[in-house]
């Protein structure tokens, strides 16, 4: 029973965390926007990590009191591999992980619905920019890199959650720099490319 339990908590959470991160860049506007400074700036990034950093809290929080509960599928796979969660077995990992992706799908059907039509063009995920394998290399570089540093501090990092959410946002502020980063210079040599094909 602690299986099923486990899977409508990690459903229930993911679905909540896919409501409302559409919500993140709206409320990091409207701060930035009271504030007084650019959204698209390095004030504004940090304005949306600390945006982010409440929201991670808050359903670190909830997922606290569900029992455990997960809405990320790779943070429920490393725990599983590394042995934090001796309660873990594969089979739970086979409920759970479908239990979060019905949940995440319930969360983009009820915000396509709730979603003001004035912000619903925030509702448009990223588009690739470079060619397939480029970016796949860079995502799955850039994951790879960020699920092991967020696993190092949830195993060897502090104990106390506000700490491990302050490593967090150390950690997410890094790897949004290193994303705005690379993402300029792919720009960059895009732009030098286009301007030499068109010599």
């Amino acid at each position: 029973m602690g299986v099923i339990k486990a899977a409508i908590g990690d459903a229930i959470l993911t679905s909540m965390w896919v409501f409302s991160m559409p919500l993140l860049g709206i409320l990091a506007s409207a701060v930035a926007a009271y504030i007084g400074v650019e959204a698209m700036s390095v004030a504004g990034l940090f304005i949306t990590i600390n945006v982010a950093t409440c929201f991670v809290l808050t359903f670190s929080l909830i997922g606290a009191a569900l029992g455990g509960a997960s809405f990320n599928p790779t943070a429920t796979i490393s725990f599983y591999a590394a042995g934090i969660k001796p309660d873990a077995s594969l089979m739970s990992m086979a409920v759970r992980f479908p239990a979060q992706a019905a949940g995440g799908v319930g969360g983009a059907k009820a915000i396509l619905q709730a979603m003001p039509s004035k912000y619903k063009h925030l509702l448009k995920g990223p588009s690739l920019k470079v060619d397939l394998h480029t970016g796949a290399v860079a995502e799955g570089t850039l994951t790879f890199v960020f699920c092991l540093a967020m696993l190092l501090v949830m195993v060897k990092g502090p104990k106390n959650l506000l700490l491990k959410v302050g490593w967090w946002l150390w950690l997410l502020w890094d790897w949004l720099f290193l994303v705005m980063k690379m993402t300029m210079n792919l720009e960059q040599v895009m732009i030098k490319s286009t301007k030499l094909s068109s010599l």
